[in-house]
């Protein structure tokens, strides 16, 4: 039997467009903004990584990891969710995927948004200029190179 080498990416993105948010706000305006950069998957039920990035984004200031998880689980229970995903140790995996997204990042042992910059600025400047640019380069290369 052969086997064959399984290929990982060095990157990869997956965008998705969505209605215009007009109509939305608080948390379910983050599960969509989520979506739309795929961190979550439609129709997934463990949705945990909403919830960490709305806690980060909403208190505007550094946060230990371990006080994200409290705010989590205080949100999760308002909004009647399952709590489902809020063990530390898969809270520090999501705020990992929020880190090699460049949408946070960890100072000391704290975690805020990138530079304290607005979500649009991290979005343009190291996502679409840096992340997709490198991306979709390496895509036009194979393009060129499959003749």
């Amino acid at each position: 039997m052969k086997t064959i080498s399984k290929d990982s990416p060095l990157a990869e993105i997956t965008l998705r467009k969505y209605e215009k948010p007009s109509n939305m706000q608080g948390r379910e305006l983050v599960r969509k903004l989520c979506l739309s950069i795929g961190l979550l998957q439609p129709g997934d039920s463990r949705d945990v990584i909403v919830d960490i990035l709305y806690v980060i984004v909403k208190n505007k200031k550094e946060l230990a990891s371990s006080d994200i998880e409290k705010q989590v689980i205080e949100l999760r229970k308002k909004n009647k969710l399952p709590m489902t995903g809020i063990a530390g140790s898969n809270i520090r995996r999501q705020l990992k995927r929020l880190r090699d997204l460049f949408i946070i990042e960890k100072v000391a042992n704290n975690y805020r948004i990138t530079e304290n910059a607005s979500l649009q600025e991290i979005f343009e400047e190291k996502i679409e200029k840096y992340y997709l640019k490198s991306i979709v380069d390496r895509v036009k290369e194979y393009f060129d190179a499959v003749k």
